[in-house]
């Protein structure tokens, strides 16, 4: 078997396993909760409840697997570590070629609904699940950083054959997606994001002279960060140590990975997290955000890439002057009144519509 094979990928969960996550999620031993206290302390009972209501009573895991079924998925090894993929080719194709990347909490399951825009607009779509993430298994050795990661998506286009292709991302794909195009320029053509990350660098000068709008938007990153980022703290210091619970309780997976999640509808919720689930990736997938932390890899000099933002007013704000510090070609900035974070599922008209007029216009 050569090492750069790539193989047919199909997903058929045993039964026996839908079986077993219906039976601890009727046994769920529920925490309890000082009444009246809403979400003061973390995700509420009631909220969980729900979705593990959800999960055993309404969830059709099958008719989910179906639909991922629909579209051609494939596994190869890169770097030594499995890599899952659905690879969706455009009717019609337009020469370019789209990489969509996820992040935590989320799966393949986000780009779902942007598959038929994209591809009736030309592009053939390949999107991977991360390292360590849903059907690419458990990374069985440390390193697998956004650097890392980005090293296999630009040798996965290389090895499927495209020498001219776009990189696409939300959340943890708005980091590795900027690094496709930095590691590849010769063949990205460009790279488009929900959110950019860039943060002041601590010099007192960058905070100087801010606008009304930029100081809004550190105030928000300062709220997040106070009040629902005790999970990153945790995830880059200590990930095995919630890993365990996560590992043996269906209903503690979706407290902790439904953090991130409130708001969205309870499918959506579920659907991923049961992807976590039967590919006893949860333990993994937090792992991603230790390797961040401690990642050694530290590319010098902006991205020089043609980029687009596609931000959203329900989400983090990103911030152009120091945007502009990390990314010298920034063309295309829109940020639109969407439900939130999820845009490829929450607005999945105005996504495709933006992916596909700046890609159009390279």
């Amino acid at each position: 078997m050569s090492g750069t094979e790539i193989r047919p990928f199909r997903i058929d969960v045993p039964q026996a396993e839908l079986d077993d996550v219906a039976d601890r999620l009727a046994r769920t031993r529920w925490t309890d909760e000082i009444p009246g206290s809403g979400s003061t302390y973390g995700v509420p009972v009631g909220q969980v409840r729900a979705w593990a209501d959800h999960w055993q009573h309404r969830f059709d895991w099958r008719a989910l697997e179906a639909r991922l079924n629909a579209y051609p998925q494939f596994t190869t090894e890169i770097d030594g570590q499995q890599i899952h993929f659905l690879h969706v080719r455009a009717p019609q194709p337009s020469g370019t070629a789209l990489i969509l990347t996820h992040g935590w909490p989320g799966s393949v399951v986000e780009y779902l609904d942007v598959i038929s825009p994209l591809t009736a607009a030309g592009y053939d779509l390949v999107i991977p699940s991360l390292p360590g993430f849903g059907f690419s298994g458990p990374t069985t050795e440390a390193g697998w950083d956004v650097h890392r990661t980005a090293r296999a998506w630009v040798e996965l286009m290389h090895r499927l054959g495209y020498e001219r292709y776009g990189a696409v991302g939300n959340d943890g794909g708005s980091m590795i997606s900027p690094e496709v195009g930095r590691l590849d320029p010769e063949h990205v053509v460009g790279v488009h994001v929900t959110q950019l990350f860039s943060f002041p660098s601590g010099d007192p000068a960058e905070l100087a002279d801010l606008t009304a709008d930029e100081q809004a938007a550190i105030e928000h990153l300062q709220w997040f960060w106070e009040n629902l980022g005790a999970f990153n703290v945790m995830l880059s210091q200590s990930p095995q140590t919630v890993a365990h619970a996560l590992a043996d309780s269906p209903a503690g997976l979706l407290g902790w990975n439904g953090q991130l999640l409130v708001g969205l509808d309870d499918d959506f919720v579920v659907a991923n997290a049961a992807v976590y689930w039967f590919t006893r990736t949860t333990g993994s997938s937090v792992r991603f955000y230790r390797e961040m932390a401690h990642s050694t890899t530290h590319p010098s000099g902006p991205t020089t890439v043609p980029t687009a933002l596609a931000g959203s007013t329900n989400d983090f704000l990103s911030i152009r002057r120091f945007v502009d510090r990390d990314h010298a070609n920034v063309v295309r900035w829109n940020v639109y009144d969407t439900p939130g974070h999820y845009a490829a599922h929450q607005a999945p008209d105005v996504l495709a519509g933006d992916v596909v007029e700046f890609f159009a216009g390279l």
